[in-house]
């Protein structure tokens, strides 16, 4: 009998490691996404510094931020939230609650962009 529970503790350390082990490597990966945010912001904002990058870089920026930006949401909600271990209901939620965020996001981007460009409307009193 005690060869069971100690058995059945083994297996709980090694399943933890494993657990250790993708926490660690999701967030070496959210600091490597972190430090291509950074260095975005540097190459587009310092010309000087990177040359020709920044000139690549400068007119997908907020698009790249964007993109980096749900990347790491969705490891966060997927690893450190644990849905990847939940029902299918609950990720599809969260899946479904992202895209309107972003279509949200985008109209008020476009909208934004569209009143700058052209003015603003007068009040109508």
């Amino acid at each position: 009998m005690a060869d069971t529970a100690a058995l059945a503790g083994h297996d709980d350390h090694a399943h933890g490691t494993s657990h250790t082990r993708t926490y660690v490597q999701i967030g070496v990966i959210l600091a490597v996404l972190t430090a291509l945010e950074v260095f975005a912001y540097e190459a587009s904002h310092n010309p000087g510094t990177y040359g020709a990058l920044s000139g690549l870089i400068a007119p997908v920026f907020v698009p790249l931020l964007l993109v980096l930006s749900v990347a790491k949401f969705a490891l966060v909600g997927l690893y450190y939230m644990h849905l990847k271990d939940d029902s299918n209901l609950l990720s599809w939620v969260f899946i479904f609650s992202l895209g309107i965020a972003l279509v949200v996001v985008f109209g008020l981007m476009v909208l934004t962009g569209y009143l700058y460009n052209h003015g603003m409307p007068p009040l109508v009193r």
